[in-house]
């Protein structure tokens, strides 16, 4: 086993180099890395429905969608996660058991009665620390976790935060639940890092044959590849989405009520209709029209709706009202 170490707390690196590593490495890996603040969504879900963007936008936080199925997380510095992929024979390679084991056997010698439960979770006293996933490709395993030990909460509650009653869609949806840090529970001062090295001693001792990696210059090049071609890109971590009906409703004080109605699919607006008490010289209907074939992104709507003189179709409306009301 390889036990790969890598500092860069780059979202859109560290999801690139988990596909790497799991497609170009013949050996088993273990890794502990970290996150500047994000939120990685699950590969079958919709991202829009699974953020709060008004605070994920304020708050530079990066969205990012990984390999795996699953639900939605939030990461920080205070969040450490660790990957192992594996090459197995079994047939039922989904075994979530197997890969937190390691896991709850670092915590419980500590004193914290950790526990798995429910499909995919590790928990204390009822409440969620750990959230795992899984990507099978060819005969391996990549399976990985996260791993609350201080990070912020009110960011992880408030960033993913979206309202669920905007979207129509067949995504699988996050399951919220109540969570907790790992550094409550301890009996000893730790840090994070300090934390990642008791991990890490832990699998070196119950691997004989690890040995460190450190990645080469040719692997972090072909990873910035991959980030930059994929990770870091509109469509794979929104435009990937699957199909969905996108609705919100203004209330604006110039022009009354206004209802927005969106057909999405692949990233891409396929229908806009809108429907209100508003009044216009213009058929609004030439907007509509207009942003077929954009992209559902702030900055292609921006783009389209300020190419109107917004005011002869919704009367004493400006962009600044309008356009929050595409997400």
């Amino acid at each position: 086993m390889l036990i790969i170490r890598r500092n860069t707390t780059d979202p859109f690196f560290n999801l690139a180099a988990e596909e790497y590593v799991l497609k170009n490495f013949d050996e088993d890996t273990f890794a502990l890395w970290r996150n500047d603040k994000s939120i990685i969504v699950g590969k079958h879900q919709n991202t829009l429905a699974e953020i709060n963007q008004e605070y994920v936008s304020m708050n530079d936080i990066k969205v990012v969608r990984r390999l795996s199925g699953g639900g939605a997380v939030f990461h920080d510095l205070g969040n450490l996660n660790f990957t192992f992929t594996q090459t197995s024979q079994d047939e039922n390679l989904i075994n979530f058991r197997k890969y937190t084991q390691p896991i709850l056997d670092v915590l419980q010698l500590m004193g914290v009665n950790a526990l798995f439960e429910g499909r995919n979770d590790l928990t204390i006293n009822g409440k969620k620390f750990s959230g795992n996933a899984m990507h099978i490709w060819k005969n391996k395993v990549l399976h990985h976790g996260t791993l609350l030990f201080s990070a912020e909460i009110p960011d992880l509650t408030s960033a993913l935060n979206a309202d669920p009653s905007k979207f129509e869609d067949k995504a699988v949806k996050s399951v919220r639940s109540r969570v907790t840090n790992i550094q409550e529970h301890l009996n000893e001062e730790m840090d994070v890092m300090q934390f990642a090295d008791r991990i890490e001693t832990f699998i070196v001792e119950q691997n004989p044959d690890a040995t460190l990696y450190e990645l080469s210059s040719k692997d972090i090049g072909e990873i910035q590849k991959l980030r930059d071609s994929k990770y870091a890109t509109w469509e794979w971590n929104f435009g990937y989405s699957p199909k969905y009906n996108f609705k919100k409703v203004i209330r604006t004080g110039g022009s009354g009520t206004i209802e927005i109605n969106l057909d999405v699919h692949d990233g891409v607006i396929q229908q806009v209709k809108f429907y209100g008490d508003y009044f216009g010289i213009l058929d609004s209907e030439e907007i509509e029209k207009s942003l077929v074939g954009t992209g559902h992104r702030k900055e292609s709507v921006d783009r389209i709706i300020r190419s109107f003189d917004l005011s002869k179709y919704f009367a004493n409306l400006s962009p600044e009202e309008l356009i929050p009301g595409f997400f």
